[in-house]
């Protein structure tokens, strides 16, 4: 263990690292959504793909814990499982594909996700027709898919969660716990590929601290009535994150 410590401590940009984990914390905290859409361009600048999402799962593991008991009790879980069970079955055909792409293709894809994603929340586009069991199970298998090949399976299920007239405790509950379970999956899937390591284990759990950090805090500053002016501030987290992350600036 103290050598994994001490190579970490020559990470390149290890300062930025920590600081996009306790922005992203912070925007999970008041939104229940957000993490990867930060941390990711930030951290695809200095680590490979693959040690960027393990960075990413093990952060994650630890940053929502102080959210998840009242998440539970505000879900809708039968969502919550159709969404799962989508999820689990592309997630593998999702890391298949991210073994084969460079580095500067894995960038663009994270950031260029970010980037739609942002687009499509700012001008409220939205699915307008009725929504069938069928159709949880194709979203969740959507998010797999780009989970796998980009780390980024939040934006299909947190853009179902915008169509719905739903409560928006339960529009958070339900997206932070999905993100929960989908870490649960990529961390046992990456460990049967083979791409498992410690050391970026080791520093995503390190990385957890600043995420909690930030996640209490917006936890603690969330109002249902300041909706708005928290999501305008999320959308610009996002927006500075996703093209900082842009290879075209190395």
């Amino acid at each position: 263990m103290p050598d994994v410590l001490s190579s970490l401590a020559s990470v390149p940009g290890l300062g930025w690292i920590a600081f996009a984990a306790f922005v992203s914390g912070l925007v999970r905290g008041f939104t229940g959504f957000g993490t990867a859409l930060v941390f990711l361009p930030v951290a695809a600048q200095f680590l490979p793909p693959f040690a960027a999402i393990i960075t990413l799962t093990f952060m994650d593991l630890l940053s929502p814990l102080p959210v998840l008991k009242p998440a539970w009790r505000d879900a809708d879980r039968g969502d919550l499982k159709r969404l799962l069970i989508g999820t689990i079955i592309t997630l593998p055909v999702g890391l298949s594909v991210l073994a084969m792409v460079p580095r500067d293709v894995f960038r663009f894809g994270v950031s260029g996700l970010s980037i739609a994603m942002l687009a499509v929340l700012v001008f409220g586009i939205r699915y307008r027709g009725e929504v069938k069991s069928a159709m949880v199970y194709g979203i969740g298998a959507a998010s797999g898919f780009l989970g796998g090949t980009a780390g980024l399976p939040g934006p299909p299920v947190i853009l179902f969660y915008m169509a719905r007239p739903l409560p928006t405790q339960m529009i958070r509950a339900n997206t932070l716990l999905f993100l929960f379970g989908y870490d649960l999956m990529i961390m046992l899937a990456l460990e049967v590929f083979g791409r498992m390591q410690l050391e970026w284990a080791v520093l995503g759990l390190l990385m957890g601290i600043p995420g909690m950090l930030g996640n209490w805090l917006g936890g603690r500053l969330f109002r249902p009535g300041l909706e708005t002016l928290y999501r305008a501030a999320a959308y610009a987290v996002i927006a500075a994150s996703a093209v900082s992350g842009l290879p075209i600036w190395s």
